[in-house]
């Protein structure tokens, strides 16, 4: 009895041994590790298929969204009609965990991620992501950088200190919402992913000292510009709006707004091209357009300006004109010819008086060559001259004339000569007149040739 005892306990102490020596996991090696996630879902203990079912279950899918606080919003899937399948082999996560000795606690990391298909709804997604408190809830501070302060009447300027706030960047934010539901994530991080807005300028930029510098230099001073009897003055408040700051030593000025101020004054006082009122020598008042006349050379003078700008000096200022007139109240001043069309007479006023005159014809009506009404210049005047008609196919002229005086003021219109006709005047241009220039009498026109000169007014009315 002792001795099969014995042998009883010496036949369990043997297979308690070989039992020792085999790794036994039991119902465990089916499961994940505690602390184990995939894709952001919690799957510890469950098996491949339980894992599946929890991943691609809509109603489990949440979304969750790290603040830089820490706290998080919730996105969850029934909200944007979530759906998944898992491609991503979940199989191999628990085998590699059972290879690994199923080590559980921080020592190990087991956060993982798997391929999957998903699908929702774009459009609730995006209106879900507009609720967030991040983009549109409250107590959101926004970001600012350092800047220069507005302008205030008997106040220099100042730097205004930055401001690093929480708002993010909503179109990124968005973005990076999107490819993490996408991807079937359940966490992301928005300042990991750099959703929120950064400080980019403080008040140590060196290029807003500058700036701030060159605004204080700049604030006081005026151009005024002068337009006859009118000013305009730019004041240093507005000027001090265009600066960029200094290069090399040199205040920068915003080019474009620089010459949209250029443009304003052409606007206001630019006349050539526009609508204006003559008084004829018989005192009646026609309303005339036509190329003579003011009008600035805004490329020049936006130049100008520029270069004022960067003295930092108050200056009046007298603009660059692309044409200019004669005078600045009336344009064509006192000194100046007038053809009345419609009297079929011209007349030459020198310092307000008529000094000549004389009966014309002006362009044939009856053949479409009338003479038309504007305000233009004496362009050059000649002695001796050829005036030809267009070419014809045979290489000859329409016509060809020759005029002692030639005084063009309209292209291929002018004053000359005509000593081919017997007589001025009355209705001849009506049915027998020129093809648009002003005929004179021979000695008429020698005498005019006297008076006018290159860029003088000569004024056409009915």
């Amino acid at each position: 009895m002792s001795i099969r005892k014995n042998t009883m306990a010496v036949l369990a102490l043997a297979v308690m041994g070989c039992l020792c020596s085999i790794p036994v996991y039991g119902a465990e090696k089916d499961t994940y590790v505690a602390g184990t996630y995939v894709n952001g879902t919690n799957v510890s203990g469950q098996t491949v298929e339980g894992a599946k079912e929890a991943l691609e279950n809509p109603d489990s899918y949440n979304l969750e969204i790290v603040k830089k606080d820490g706290t998080k919003d919730i996105i969850k899937g029934g909200e944007i009609g979530y759906r998944a399948s898992v491609i991503g082999d979940l199989a191999a996560i628990l085998v590699e965990q059972n290879a690994g000795g199923r080590i559980k606690g921080p020592a190990v990391n087991h956060q993982f991620s798997v391929e999957m298909n998903v699908s929702f709804d774009t459009a609730a997604l995006e209106s879900r992501i507009q609720e967030l408190p991040c983009i549109s809830g409250e107590g959101i501070q926004k970001t600012e950088n350092a800047r220069v302060s507005a302008y205030e009447e008997g106040k220099a300027f100042t730097i205004i200190k930055e401001v690093q706030g929480n708002d993010v960047e909503p179109e990124k934010t968005k973005a990076v919402i999107m490819a993490a539901a996408a991807a079937g994530q359940g966490s992301v991080n928005l300042e990991e992913q750099g959703c929120y807005r950064q400080v980019t300028i403080t008040s140590e930029d060196a290029h807003l000292k500058d700036l701030c510098n060159t605004m204080n230099k700049c604030k006081d001073m005026a151009i005024t510009y002068k337009f006859g009897e009118a000013e305009e003055v730019l004041t240093g408040q507005q000027i001090a709006t265009w600066l960029t700051g200094t290069a090399d030593g040199e205040i920068q000025v915003d080019q474009e707004q620089a010459a949209a101020y250029v443009r304003t004054l052409a606007d206001k006082y630019d006349t050539a091209g526009k609508p204006r009122v003559f008084k004829t020598a018989a005192g009646k008042e026609v309303e005339l357009n036509g190329p003579f006349g003011w009008r600035l050379d805004q490329a020049q003078e936006t130049a100008a300006l520029i270069g004022m700008i960067q003295t930092g000096q108050s200056q009046p200022r007298e603009p660059q004109y692309a044409v200019a007139g004669a005078d600045r109240t009336s344009d064509w001043g006192t000194t100046y010819a007038e053809v009345d069309l419609s009297n079929q007479h011209v007349y030459m006023i020198k310092d307000g008086a008529v000094v000549w005159d004389a009966p014309c014809v002006t362009g044939d009506v009856a053949k479409g060559y009338a003479t038309p009404e504007g305000i233009y210049s004496l362009t050059y005047k000649e002695t001796d001259r050829i005036l030809r008609g267009a070419k014809k196919a045979d290489g000859s002229y329409e016509y060809e004339s020759h005029v002692d005086y030639w005084m063009p003021f309209n292209g291929g219109i002018g004053f000359h000569d005509a000593n081919w006709r017997g007589k001025f005047g009355g209705t001849i241009y009506l049915y027998a007149g020129s093809h648009g220039c002003i005929n004179l009498p021979p000695e008429k026109a020698k005498l005019l040739y006297d008076y006018v000169y290159k860029g003088m007014p000569v004024i056409c009315y009915q």
